[in-house]
């Protein structure tokens, strides 16, 4: 996990941007875990106010923590410790969301997906109807934040540098900035990566797996743990299926066993093609978080 990739390295530095004013902001220094505490909190003026602090702190020899010993004992323990600080501040977001009725959806992919495109098409579909609020993650680049903010939707773009996935208190920092109003739909484009976003809970209502026609049907039974994680699977670029030589039967089948819960969709952000029952789905999931 991340204990062993470019999350971790100590020069590794998490900055946000909004694309709108320009303005860069550190929000972590130095890869996954650094030396000293990390403060911040927020309020918005209303009932549900989302304060959260918390620390990052680097195992040194001579904790009083229990640690794992051996080979990739200590690697163990640093990855046990960074998902337990992550879940603690994901159940922050989460309640925070709750209490203004905001559905946040985490929108996961490999790199392509095409998962821009369709947050572009729902922003069209969607306008006047509620307001949306988006949070893009890329390791470099304010591009998709800058192509949602074109689309109409306020983007705060969070680059992770090495790092291969958004955390939860990239999520609370950037929902600092963005202060989305009661009833909001928060759509996080996660990183283009099918492996790490499948284990760090962002506080989000649910993981939305997008996969395209183009990268074949056995893509869920090769990155199990990600669509196992989703609540939702859609299958993109449904317009291109005939001259990939797609079979969307068995894709759906492989879907269904690894996660037999999973409603799927199919549908091409580029042609709107099934668009219809996307939106269909997050109309219901606003109206229930009401």
């Amino acid at each position: 996990m991340c204990g062993t990739c470019g999350c971790s390295d100590p020069a590794n530095d998490v900055k946000m941007v909004d694309p709108e004013t320009g303005k860069e902001t550190l929000i972590r220094q130095g890869g996954l875990l650094h030396d000293h505490d990390h403060h911040h909190g927020h309020d918005h003026g209303h009932e549900h106010g989302h304060a959260h602090s918390h620390d990052h702190h680097h195992p040194h020899e001579g904790d009083d923590k229990p640690h794992a010993h051996g080979p990739n004992g200590e690697i163990i323990s640093l990855e046990q410790a960074v998902l337990s600080k992550n879940d603690s501040i994901a159940a922050r977001n989460r309640g925070w969301f709750e209490g203004r009725g905001v559905l946040a959806l985490n929108l996961v992919s490999s790199p392509g997906a095409g998962k821009t495109t369709l947050l572009e098409r729902t922003i069209a579909e969607m306008a006047g109807e509620r307001p949306i609020y988006v949070i893009e993650g890329d390791q470099m680049t304010t591009n998709d934040a800058e192509r949602i903010r074109a689309a109409g939707a306020r983007a705060i773009q969070i680059n992770t540098g090495a790092g291969c996935h958004l955390e939860a208190d990239m999520i609370a920092d950037a929902v600092a900035t963005l202060d989305p109003e009661p009833g909001a739909l928060l759509l996080i484009e996660n990183v283009g990566n099918l492996v790490c976003p499948s284990m760090f809970d962002l506080g989000e209502h649910m993981k939305v797996a997008v996969i395209s026609t183009t990268e074949g049907e056995d893509k869920p039974l090769k990155y199990p743990h990600m669509f196992r994680a989703a609540g939702l699977v859609i299958i993109n670029k449904i317009d291109l299926a005939p001259h990939v030589d797609f079979d969307e039967d068995l894709c759906r089948r492989n879907i269904a066993e690894v996660n037999g819960t999973a409603r799927i969709l199919s549908l091409s952000a580029r042609t709107s093609e099934g668009m219809d029952n996307w939106l269909g789905f997050l109309d219901g999931a606003v109206v229930g978080r009401r």
